[in-house]
């Protein structure tokens, strides 16, 4: 045998483990200019003050008959989205493993998702009511959509590698949304000299995060393949595998605990991220420039955090780094409280604090949890822990929006979400990582 053509299988697993690997990175390349540009940076202000144009003389608007301050209205919008994707997760994910066909569904929620997002063009005047519909559809489609991503994880990563691989897409995700959000900028700040109104040059860049998503996605769709269902098994109808799941997680404890602490803080850090841009600009009478130079800032050193957050997961295991990047949460989430009004430096420091532990608390965690799946269940569980991810989390922006219809303050709707952070900071310590991966039938690292 020619030993310098031959090549052992072993090999030919691992190179192809790494091409679908730098297909998934992709994935976060894809969406993350969504979670960037719309959800982050333009859609929470613009729809705001669609909301406000169409309201009525004590400020509320009435969608389906019923009063909503028109400044509480895009909380309210991302909340809807989950439950629209609480209903839709599980069934869909349970599907995923039971067909083996997980790279057609991928597709079919990515392109709803970016088709719902280039459709944000057309949000202008008084149609708050199509923006709210644009964003449940396209927030409750990427939650499907990186549900079925995460569940790859555990598929195309070795127990060792999945901290780096995590790491790796958080950080191209970022990077993606930092080049973006450059020429969004561009775009923002120079619109008279493009020929276009301030209005406009928003809808563009709403749209043009559809657009960016559906054409990379076309990448992971492309590397990514599907397995083998495990023989024997077939897919539950309608609410019948909902139940199902349910009762399957429930034997395993610790990996719920996991999940619970999970929910728990994310929901936080996702209210944090979708509803900073709302805070900057009504309450702390920020610019758009300005709200977009500051979460460029976020993006450029989350790149940086991720990667350094993973080497550190290396050194003393996942679990501790993200219980420090919980603290750190803490104290930025009161520093927050206490910000000037009409300040940028301030903001900017801010936003420095959250971009050097967003990107490692989010990577690790999506890592450690897929430590805890059970073999051949890694979409019908990631459906549960996708719940919460990529802002869609319901509790924070309804507690976020009810603070804020009551008290009529975002100062107060902000420090609402210190408990998050608090109390997810207890679950996690309290959750023995090593036994419930012992427990959940697979390998344990050797820093966890």
């Amino acid at each position: 045998m020619d030993t310098d053509t031959a090549r052992s299988p072993a090999s030919d697993e691992a190179a192809g483990r790494r091409r679908e690997q730098r297909g998934w990175y992709f994935y976060d390349w894809a969406c993350s200019v969504y979670s960037t540009s719309v959800l982050t940076v333009f859609l929470g202000p613009y729809l705001t003050t669609v909301a406000e144009s169409a309201a009525d003389a004590d400020g509320f608007v009435h969608p389906l008959g019923v009063p909503v301050r028109a400044g509480s209205f895009f909380a309210y919008a991302v909340s809807l989205s989950v439950v629209l994707a609480v209903l839709v997760m599980p069934l869909v994910g349970a599907a995923a493993d039971r067909t083996g066909r997980k790279k057609p569904l991928l597709a079919a929620a990515a392109y709803t998702g970016a088709a719902a997002t280039a459709g944000m063009f057309f949000l202008d005047g008084e149609r708050y009511l199509l923006g709210g519909l644009l964003l449940v559809v396209a927030n409750a489609a990427q939650s499907v959509a990186m549900m079925l991503y995460n569940s790859y994880l555990p598929q195309i990563a070795l127990p060792g590698e999945r901290d780096a691989v995590s790491s790796r897409g958080w950080a191209f995700g970022y990077a993606a949304g930092s080049l973006v959000l450059v020429a969004n900028l561009v775009l923002y700040t120079g619109h008279d000299g493009f020929g276009v109104s301030e209005g406009m040059a928003v809808r563009i860049c709403l749209a043009s995060a559809g657009l960016w998503w559906g054409a990379f996605a076309l990448v992971p769709l492309r590397r990514l393949r599907d397995r083998r269902a495990p023989a024997g098994e077939a897919a539950l109808p309608g609410f019948r595998q909902l139940a199902a799941t349910v009762r399957d997680m429930r034997r395993h404890p610790l990996t719920l605990a996991f999940l619970l602490a999970y929910l728990v803080y994310n929901d936080g850090i996702q209210t944090v991220i979708t509803q900073a841009s709302v805070y900057g600009s009504k309450e702390l009478g920020l610019g758009q420039s300005t709200l977009i130079a500051a979460v460029l800032l976020v993006q450029v050193l989350a790149v940086a955090g991720a990667l350094a957050l993973g080497r550190l997961a290396r050194r003393y295991g996942a679990k501790r780094a993200i219980l420090g990047c919980l603290a750190a949460w803490t104290l930025t989430l009161a520093a927050g409280y206490f910000l000037p009004a009409g300040a940028p430096a301030w903001f900017f420091a801010l936003a420095a604090g959250i971009g050097l532990v967003l990107g490692g608390s989010q990577a690790l965690s999506r890592s450690l949890f897929s430590h805890l799946v059970p073999p051949g269940k890694e979409a019908e569980y990631f459906s549960a822990y996708e719940v919460s991810d990529r802002g869609t989390s319901w509790l924070g922006p309804l507690l976020f929006g009810l603070t804020y219809q009551l008290t009529g303050s975002y100062r107060d709707a902000i420090i609402s979400l210190v408990g998050f952070f608090v109390l997810g900071f207890v679950l996690l310590a309290r959750v023995p990582v090593r036994r419930a991966i012992t427990a959940a039938g697979n390998p344990v690292p050797e820093r966890i």
